[in-house]
């Protein structure tokens, strides 16, 4: 059963607009990541994966994570649409968070522009922000979502919504 999408207001979009298979796009707003005091992260360089139902995921160049942030992890997943996907632990700010990052080090077809860039799943860091706006992560520990102003859902993770 497909929701009723949320009507997007001047400025926004709506994640039922967003394609599937879905899109990448470049983004120049400003990405900056905390993890306790400690910028983790910052760039004006990023793409945005658009996906029906998901608010975007923003992948970030290795080049934008301070120097020994990012830290190999066990375990891999796949995409139907992205390919093979394998994950990093994010160190900085006195903490670890494991498995907190995902990169596709040989992205499918169409996909080419994510080779060194990083995801960030948003509640694994302290901030996260885009274009000075703190994102609030998507629900469910699966998705990576970034939820700010300028998406309306409802978005795919909340309770009930696994059918979608």
């Amino acid at each position: 059963m497909r929701p009723t999408p949320v009507k997007p207001a001047a400025g926004q979009e709506s994640v039922w607009d967003y394609p599937r298979p879905p899109r990448v796009e470049p983004s120049d707003e400003r990405i900056v990541l905390r993890m306790g005091d400690t910028i983790i992260a910052d760039t004006t360089d990023s793409v945005r994966v658009l996906e029906t139902s998901h608010p975007p995921v923003y992948y970030l160049p290795r080049s934008a994570f301070a120097a020994g942030v990012l830290q190999p992890a066990a375990g891999s997943s796949y995409c139907e649409f992205k390919g093979a996907a394998g994950y990093l632990s994010l160190v900085g700010g006195g903490r670890r968070a494991d498995r907190a990052a995902w990169f596709y080090p040989t992205p499918s077809p169409g996909f080419e522009e994510l080779v060194d860039r990083v995801a960030v799943y948003p509640a694994a860091v302290d901030s996260c922000e885009v274009a000075g706006e703190q994102v609030t992560p998507q629900a469910g520990g699966f998705y990576g979502g970034w939820i700010t102003s300028r998406v309306v859902g409802p978005f795919k993770g909340e309770p009930g919504t696994l059918g979608w």
